[in-house]
């Protein structure tokens, strides 16, 4: 699956989500794949040390990673979270995500 596929190039294909999103050196990647009034799916690649500071969201979001490790901070208390493994960051709590060693996530956030 090449990096410069649409989203009009994989629906109703079968793809590898990590091969949707690529790291790139210092940086936060991400790409939507859904973007639905009732919700949205987003991948991410996170290089090593990077991150998105603390800030809250109106909607419940799921994560799940896809490669590497992440520490994730949902209302102060910190959470280790490696390959095949997810949470979910309750709606209006403070969170941040942090590259414990470059990462890649799916994101996805259900609206009311």
């Amino acid at each position: 699956m090449g990096k410069n596929k649409e989203k009009s190039d994989i629906i109703a294909e079968v793809v590898k989500l990590k091969d949707l999103v690529n790291y790139q050196e210092g940086s936060v990647v991400s790409r939507t794949i859904i973007n639905k009034k009732t919700g949205t799916v987003t991948l991410f690649a996170f290089d090593k040390g990077q991150g998105l500071s603390e800030h809250t969201a109106p909607f419940d979001a799921l994560v799940y990673l896809l490669d590497g490790e992440a520490e994730i901070v949902i209302s102060g208390k910190s959470y280790r979270l490696k390959e095949g493994e997810m949470i979910i960051m309750p709606a209006n709590q403070p969170h941040a995500l942090k590259a414990v060693e470059k990462f890649k996530m799916i994101l996805t956030m259900v609206r009311d």
